[in-house]
């Protein structure tokens, strides 16, 4: 029976993250929430009529191993404590590839108007290291992220991490953030600035981040989908 009652914890616990809240999104792409509840719903299922079945058989004396009820840690912790989205601390232990060597590229939009313009943080980095009309030159922009300090004093990044398939294969996309006090790490904000201009050495090892000299910080909301 114990088997059947940890089919149905871990149907439950699929189906309370993804039909039941937005929890899911937290670990994986939101286009995986069909088959998250497909897969809870089955297991679900699959655990009720193994219970059905027993009790239609009048066996009550067979026990599984007790190792089993090991599977239902995880389930504990999503029902009692749900692992949050991965924030600072998995982006400071994570670096994105270096960008590569400039191309000539021109596929980004020019930036009309004089308003920031609200991008993601993959079309800012997209932009600093692969337009050659630099788009980007004197126009200010607006990048929502989360706070990870860095290993220089009084230097700080916004950060997104953007997944591939889940959390698993998340990396960071960081820029570095100028002219503005280090808020509070994992702090969501907005960051509204100018890019600043960075020369690439080819010869030159580990990671460059692009740069944005910020004319204004606001703290906001997590968004609904922490990760691009």
């Amino acid at each position: 029976m114990s088997q059947n009652l940890v089919l149905m914890l871990l149907g439950g616990a699929l189906l309370r993250i993804s039909a039941f809240s937005t929890t899911y999104v937290n670990y994986v792409k939101p286009g995986f929430r069909p088959f998250l509840i497909a897969a809870g719903v089955v297991i679900f299922a699959i655990g009720v009529l193994g219970l059905i079945r027993r009790a239609a058989s009048g066996e009550h004396h067979h026990h599984g191993p007790k190792v089993a009820w090991l599977l239902c840690l995880p389930v504990f912790a999503v029902f009692l404590v749900a692992p949050p989205a991965l924030g600072s601390f998995a982006a400071a232990r994570s670096d994105a590839p270096p960008p590569p060597a400039p191309q000539v590229l021109d596929a980004y939009a020019p930036l009309e108007g004089d308003r920031p313009a609200e991008m993601p943080m993959s079309e800012f980095i997209g932009r600093v290291f692969s337009d050659s009309n630099q788009t980007l030159k004197d126009k200010r922009v607006k990048l929502t992220g989360f706070v990870t300090p860095a290993r220089k004093k009084g230097q700080w990044y916004v950060t997104r991490m953007q997944l591939a398939c889940c959390a698993a294969d998340a990396y960071a996309l960081k820029v570095i953030v100028r002219d503005a006090p280090p808020p509070k790490p994992d702090t969501w904000v907005q960051v509204t600035g100018t890019w600043v201009p960075t020369e690439i050495d080819e010869n030159a090892t580990g990671v460059i981040y692009a740069e944005l000299a910020a004319s204004d910080v606001e703290p906001v909301e997590a968004p609904s989908e922490p990760y691009e």
